[in-house]
């Protein structure tokens, strides 16, 4: 990396230049047109938790946490994260920018009260960040999944205490 990372707050001319980071990081638009859905949907959406990280001025990662639900057994809703997606120029990936884009995500998250984020992802890295399976919580994917990719982290002590049931993501995951 020639200049230090910035991470900020995606701002609307921005927009082109994430979906194209997403789309080459994922190697399809499928990612790319999540984030695009998701921004529209003002229910999910929460602008502080859309995070570029750029370099020379030029956007080379991104991550997107939004509003998810833990629906319980007898029907009660929790509020939590649904990181999804994160991207990086495949020709930068492995050199920390995933990471800080997490770190700095979650530091935003916990600052604007959430208690938890859910995350689909890789199960030897997203521990780093301490992640763990959401079996423990007794939280299950709405799909099948391999509970060792399907994790949770408390971004306050006992985020999840006493939260168990079924991941409820918004409409627009249904298009990936």
């Amino acid at each position: 990396m020639s200049e230090k990372i910035i991470l900020r707050k995606e701002t609307y001319a921005d927009f082109a230049d994430i979906f194209e980071v997403n789309k080459m990081a994922f190697g399809q638009e499928d990612e790319a047109k999540l984030v695009s859905a998701l921004r529209n949907n003002a229910a999910v959406f929460v602008p502080e938790l859309s995070i570029v990280a750029t370099e020379n001025n030029k956007i080379v990662g991104h991550i997107l946490f939004t509003k998810i639900i833990i629906k319980g057994e007898q029907g009660n809703n929790y509020e939590s994260l649904g990181l999804a997606p994160m991207s990086v120029r495949p020709e930068l990936q492995r050199k920390g920018i995933g990471g800080l884009l997490i770190k700095k995500g979650l530091e935003i998250a916990t600052g604007l009260g959430f208690k938890s984020v859910i995350v689909l992802g890789h199960e030897h890295y997203y521990p780093k960040f301490g992640f763990e399976p959401a079996g423990k919580w007794s939280i299950k994917a709405p799909f099948d999944v391999p509970s060792n990719v399907f994790m949770a982290i408390e971004l306050i002590k006992d985020g999840l205490e006493n939260i168990s049931g079924t991941v409820i993501y918004p409409r627009e995951f249904e298009t990936v």
